[in-house]
């Protein structure tokens, strides 16, 4: 899987500390506040099921537990139908 923010050096991605220091300056540039490593697991894993519906793919991702922890991560319910 490719990464989001790959490194220059090789192939491998940023470390925590490089992608967080990424995500601030676009944050800061776009006026955004309170933006950390975590902050796109939701969006992501949100329009990644709707798009998919593949909830063991995205449970692989995420390395969360079980899907009914997946779906109330993102606040999917199955009220919802989503």
């Amino acid at each position: 899987m490719p990464y989001l923010f790959p490194s220059r050096k090789g192939e491998r991605s940023y470390s925590p500390t490089q992608t967080y220091r990424q995500l601030n300056k676009a944050a800061e540039f776009a006026g955004v506040e309170h933006v950390g490593n975590h902050t796109l697991r939701k969006p992501f894993g949100y329009w990644y099921y709707k798009a998919t519906k593949d909830i063991a793919m995205l449970q692989q991702i995420l390395h969360l537990s079980h899907p009914s922890v997946i779906l109330r991560y993102m606040g999917i319910t199955e009220r919802r139908n989503e």
